[in-house]
């Protein structure tokens, strides 16, 4: 699990192939925003995040296992992942961006992701 990292990931990029695809122009990961959005379209004030199931908790996803061992560790590194992500996605609402999340499971439908994204993205 160490060797996954938090850029570049499977997930990541179907989305950002899809933006692409679709004709959106975007910024990577800007740092100077709260939570490091992975996508960013500055024309739209939108950011997206792409969401691991596991490590961000997705309510109901199969995905969203516990380990059996080192519960409790696992539980609270959970509990720290999901208040960092709504910490980061209220700062920047406040801040005048819209937020949306893709979660891992959902980059597997293509067709579906892209409903999502121009819905988002529309004007």
């Amino acid at each position: 699990m160490g060797r996954i990292g938090p850029k570049d990931t499977k997930p990541e990029l179907r989305v950002r192939k899809l933006a692409h695809h679709l004709g959106y122009r975007f910024r990577l990961h800007r740092k100077d925003l709260p939570g490091t959005p992975d996508l960013i379209f500055p024309r739209y004030g939108a950011a997206v995040f792409v969401h691991g199931c596991f490590w961000h908790r997705h309510q109901g996803c199969k995905y969203a296992t516990t380990p059996a061992t080192r519960r409790a560790f696992w539980e609270t590194k959970f509990k720290r992942n999901v208040a960092r992500d709504r910490w980061a996605i209220e700062t920047l609402e406040e801040m005048g961006w819209k937020v949306l999340v893709i979660w891992e499971c959902e980059t597997r439908d293509i067709s579906k992701m892209e409903e999502r994204l121009q819905g988002f993205l529309k004007p």
